[in-house]
């Protein structure tokens, strides 16, 4: 899908599920990664992730479109256009919107990566898992405020 057949999307969702024409332009943005899409307050364009239109398919990107459609239409409006308000999550839910967009596959993976360091206190034998590496000088146990040991879990060996 091109930006012209997005456009032409965002204009037909715009007028199905809002009854208002959308008079700006709608890009897809390849850098957006770590969200679904993106309204722009000051120009009135809504830019969408490619990148959830190849891994979820057209309905979850339906709902990102939805979702800037309540920011721009609400915004044109003077009414209240951020996430916390009121009228915005009224209207997401009218029209069917998700609030939040998942996770791409490749984000997901880094996100669930494993503890690598340990903490252990020599007192009280309390542990702490880092997934950074942290200088146990700098810091003591939370319960008994002892020393802290510093293990990397891969290797198994302390430091």
């Amino acid at each position: 899908m091109d930006n012209e057949a997005l456009q032409q999307w965002v204009e037909q969702i715009s007028m199905n599920y809002f009854k208002r024409p959308f008079l700006h332009q709608a890009t897809f943005n390849a850098r957006l990664k770590a969200t679904g899409g993106r309204y722009f307050t000051h120009t009135h364009h809504i830019e969408i992730s490619p990148h959830q239109l190849t891994a979820f398919g057209p309905g979850e990107t339906e709902k990102i479109i939805k979702h800037e459609l309540c920011h721009y239409h609400l915004h044109i409006m003077k009414r209240g256009y951020k996430h916390r308000d009121a009228d915005f999550k009224n209207l997401l839910a009218h029209v069917g919107g998700s609030r939040f967009c998942q996770s791409l596959p490749e984000r997901a993976e880094r996100k669930q990566q494993p503890f690598r360091y340990k903490l252990i206190c020599r007192n009280c034998g309390t542990e702490y898992l880092r997934k950074r590496k942290v200088d146990p000088a700098k810091y003591v146990c939370g319960k008994c405020r002892g020393k802290l040991l510093l293990i990397m879990i891969d290797k198994g060996k302390a430091t």
